[in-house]
């Protein structure tokens, strides 16, 4: 069944079973249309007219190492002082921050990524 809303919007409407474990297929044609593939992740939110399931949008995240931790801190440091501080903070880490590969600044950084004394 097809829907039309204000001559520009066409929703599709199927009716479908909820199997074992509350398993709910959802028609390929709709799939299609709103950009859910197989073994994608769906939200399923509770509204007051039902159900509404709809794409999750989800965001790889980075788990870091201590080693890349470290890096951050020591590559990040401004000025002479800061990158003491973050070799301090290294070794706290259990690590040797001459073996962690980095930017070493002895000067300011500046936004292009180089240092000036």
């Amino acid at each position: 069944m097809l829907i039309f809303y204000e001559d520009w919007m066409i929703m599709e409407m199927k009716i479908t079973k909820v199997g074992k474990g509350g398993t709910v297929t959802i028609p390929a044609s709709i799939r299609r249309r709103i950009g859910i593939e197989d073994g994608a992740q769906v939200i399923a939110e509770e509204t007051e007219e039902g159900v509404l399931i709809r794409p999750a949008v989800t965001v790889p995240v980075e788990v870091y190492t201590s080693e890349r931790k470290a890096e951050f801190l020591l590559s990040n440091a401004v000025d002479r002082p800061s990158y003491q501080a973050a070799k301090k903070i290294v070794r706290q880490m259990g690590l040797d921050p001459d073996s962690v590969p980095h930017v070493e600044c002895d000067g300011i950084m500046i936004r292009d990524g180089s240092c000036v004394s």
